[in-house]
């Protein structure tokens, strides 16, 4: 009411200041949902770089729409299957019966050194970290010795 007595004719909004509510449009969720499929390593400065998108924007729409989190990966020791796990616990049973038995003295076991040669560089923590969906375990990442 004060308005239009103050000479005001619109019935319409004016433009106003602030977020624009189009960059949390459906278009802009897809794109960065497929960005993030792609390379889940992916950091919020290269696809901001690659959307256009302030960094406030694209915070919200990964936490809340998408409803991702930054986790980062779980170091694990050695990247064993299923069998060689088994045949690890197998030898050490027979090993601690041989030892129980008095057949081996402690002094009998010989141990060797292992060397790994690694075909790929295992980067810092941070850029071990994927965006994973709340509740989900993170990624792992075999750790070098």
């Amino acid at each position: 009411a004060q308005w239009f007595r103050e000479g005001r004719e619109e019935i319409e909004d004016e433009a106003r200041p602030g977020r624009p509510i189009t960059e949390t449009a459906s278009e802009n969720i897809e794109q960065i949902r497929l960005l993030i499929d792609d390379v889940p390593h992916i950091t919020i400065e290269e696809v901001q770089e690659q959307t256009g998108l302030s960094h406030g924007t694209l915070q919200r729409i990964i936490t809340d729409h998408l409803n991702l989190k930054k986790a980062a990966a779980r170091y694990i020791p050695k990247d064993l299957t299923d069998f060689q796990r088994a045949e690890r616990v197998r030898i050490c049973k027979q090993n601690l019966a041989k030892l129980q038995e008095g057949t081996w003295r402690l002094c009998d076991i010989i141990t060797g050194d292992d060397s790994w040669f690694y075909h790929t560089q295992i980067g810092r923590k941070s850029s071990n970290a994927a965006w994973v969906r709340r509740g989900d375990s993170p990624p792992t990442v075999v750790r070098r010795d």
